[in-house]
């Protein structure tokens, strides 16, 4: 095989032995050094992990790579077990940051462990789980890091060489296999550089009300007109990707010999997953025989895997669909179009940072296919101007950042291993590594006060986890509510329906304004006892100073899960629930995660641990069985 410049030193790097991370643009390519150390691994009779950080890109790896090595791929994520024992083992990060505190002796056998897209050690809520798994990487594995484009990449490296002391290269590759061209759309014109759109914008000064919408039909018109298609529009809003698909059904973009493959391909599609009688999938149905679909976390993940394999054919031309398709997803397109350049952000709505913006946009330009990618962004000159639209497309990207937030669970697991020495580890952290003193000071102060709160609470007695801190150590995210029920002997005392809707109510995070239901009995009394748990443990915390305060217990899902488990069709459990219907399947395969781990607690009863395998199995049935989707494809 023909390697790039970038491809061929990282693996001449990995033929010597060492440790690499690669920073390059979306679609130049990476993937190639990982089935490098793949295919090694298998001739030589290796085992390799290959972690990402996303359960909906595990699927996709673990597809491609059974293809390309069949029989050789396993995949762990929480909901999925399949060919575990398998030489290339793919998991999300969670699962590997686990393994390493939890059972360090199962990854003796793994010679290299691959993380693709290294850079989410910069995501404030889960970042924290790639800077453990870092920290605590078996001094046996060698690892390939791969991110996007990153310019703090020789810092990252070298906090990584100063952990571990052993060498790691580093590869940078700057320049995309396929060139971008920037056009704009706004006051309804096209303008294709944003030195036209300076001066459109500085010879007509616009007020408010002489500014003209932009029509989606004329930047569609004119993108067919280029020959643009297939193209990937990107919205903030799920809602937002439906009503612009369905904006669009005047449009038709097949001939009739692709109308009649698509149709043909979707419906078989439909019944392979079971999606016939879906009322989204009819509803889809006129869209995708037009070359138009939508794409969102709130749809049915057999919906959207249909939905994705008809983009993979080539025949779906336009597909609106939020930004995790850009997460490492390959389904790269001739023309990429950016709905808005601003978006939410944790707490308030900004302008994207440019490392966002690229990781979208360097899906544009299919390799070997086409000369240049185009990247369409839709402006309101009244919210963003042109210097900050340069920012994001021609500004340096954005330094990756620790995001540490250390677990109860990691602090339990560490503390059996360490005793109080666990305090000499935070050094070694990327957080550490970046921080000014104060920083630093007060990093050290929260994971001090989690471990005094967890030894004035009996997770630690005379230097020793109790039963309680046992059990808290395997349930990451949910220690200190579910260990508390556990102690009181209250999880035994559920009945199995209950215990489901427990799982289903630590997992739940209700939309801004989203009403609950009204509870049935049971699950209101279980819900007082939850709250008053929940209040006295974030308490504690405010007396600590510790932040963010654990996970509230949300009950909005019980009658739904109730439903469920009586063995109520799913079509029917929705009417009991405004949540969208992915939202529900995705919680309710994060509720079988939860209980999977109370499940592998070697101190939970043989009672308790006979009533989560029971849940599992009731849970874990037809659409939520995410398992059954993989064997399926």
């Amino acid at each position: 095989m023909l390697y790039d410049r970038f491809q061929q030193e990282a693996i001449d790097y990995i033929k010597a032995g060492y440790s690499v991370i690669v920073s390059a643009p979306t679609g130049s390519g990476k993937t190639a050094i990982a089935e490098h150390i793949i295919t090694e691994a298998i001739q030589k009779q290796q085992n390799v992990i290959y972690t990402a950080p996303i359960k909906a890109l595990s699927n996709q790896k673990f597809r491609d790579f059974e293809h390309q090595y069949p029989d050789n791929i396993g995949i762990l994520t929480g909901d999925v077990s399949l060919n575990i024992e398998a030489p290339i083992l793919i998991m999300t990060t969670e699962i590997f940051r686990n393994k390493i505190l939890d059972d360090p002796q199962s990854l003796e056998k793994y010679s290299w462990v691959i993380f693709d897209e290294i850079h989410y050690i910069d995501n404030p809520e889960r970042g924290t789980v790639w800077e453990e798994a870092l920290i605590f990487l078996p001094k046996h594995m060698r690892l390939l890091g791969l991110s996007a484009t990153i310019p703090n990449i020789k810092e990252f490296a070298s906090w990584v060489e100063s952990v571990h002391n052993n060498p790691v290269k580093i590869v940078i590759e700057e320049t995309r296999p396929v060139p971008l061209h920037f056009l704009f759309q706004a006051q309804n014109e096209i303008i294709d550089s944003v030195e036209k759109l300076k001066k459109l914008i500085f010879n007509r000064p616009y007020s408010l009300a002489q500014i003209r919408p932009n029509k989606l039909n004329a930047l569609i018109n004119y993108i067919n007109q280029q020959a643009g298609f297939p193209a990937i529009y990107f919205v903030f809003g799920r809602r937002r990707a439906e009503e612009l698909a369905f904006g669009l059904q005047g449009f038709n973009f097949l001939s009739n010999e692709e109308r009649t493959q698509i149709t043909s391909l979707f419906n078989n599609l439909c019944i392979r997953y079971g999606l016939k009688n879906e009322d989204t999938a009819q509803k889809l149905s006129p869209l995708i025989q037009s070359g138009i679909a939508y794409h969102h976390a709130g749809m049915l993940p057999t919906l959207k895997e249909a939905i994705e394999r008809l983009f993979f054919s080539r025949l779906l031309k336009v597909i609106f669909t939020t930004e995790t398709f850009a997460l490492g997803i390959n389904m790269p397109s001739r023309s990429v179009i950016f709905d808005d350049l601003r978006k939410f952000y944790g707490r308030y709505v900004r302008n994207l940072k440019t490392r966002d913006f690229y990781q979208m946009a360097g899906r544009a330009g299919r390799r070997s296919i086409d000369t240049q990618g185009f990247v369409y962004c839709r402006l309101n000159l009244h919210k963003i101007g042109p210097q900050e639209i340069s920012r994001i497309i021609y500004g340096k990207p954005e330094e990756v950042k620790s995001q540490l937030n250390t677990s109860y669970a990691t602090i339990l697991n560490l503390f059996e291993t360490h005793k109080d020495e666990l305090f000499k580890i935070y050094p070694f952290s990327l957080h550490y590594f970046q921080s000014r003193k104060n920083e630093q000071k007060e990093a050290l102060r929260l994971i001090t006060d989690k471990l005094k709160l967890l030894k004035e609470n009996n997770y630690i007695v005379n230097d020793t986890l109790t039963s309680k801190g046992k059990f808290a150590k395997t349930v990451y995210g949910y220690e200190l509510l579910l260990s508390e029920l556990y102690e009181e002997n209250i999880l035994e005392q559920l009945d199995e329906f209950s215990l489901g809707v427990l799982a289903a109510a630590c997992v739940f995070e209700p939309r801004k304004n989203q009403r609950k239901p009204k509870l049935s009995k049971i699950s209101r009394r279980l819900e007082n006892t939850c709250l008053q748990f929940s209040e006295k443990i974030k308490h504690k915390e405010q007396r600590y100073r510790i932040y963010p305060f654990s996970k509230h217990p949300y009950f909005h899902l019980s009658l739904s899960m109730e439903a469920w488990l009586k063995g109520v069709d799913f079509n029917k459990i929705l009417r009991l629930t405004d949540t969208d219907e992915g939202e529900v399947v995705r919680y309710f395969r994060m509720a079988v995660q939860i209980l999977r781990e109370i499940l592998n607690a070697d101190i939970a009863s043989t009672l308790l641990k006979e009533k989560a395998k029971k849940i599992i199995s009731l849970i874990n049935r037809g659409i939520v069985d995410a398992e059954k989707q993989l064997r399926e494809s």
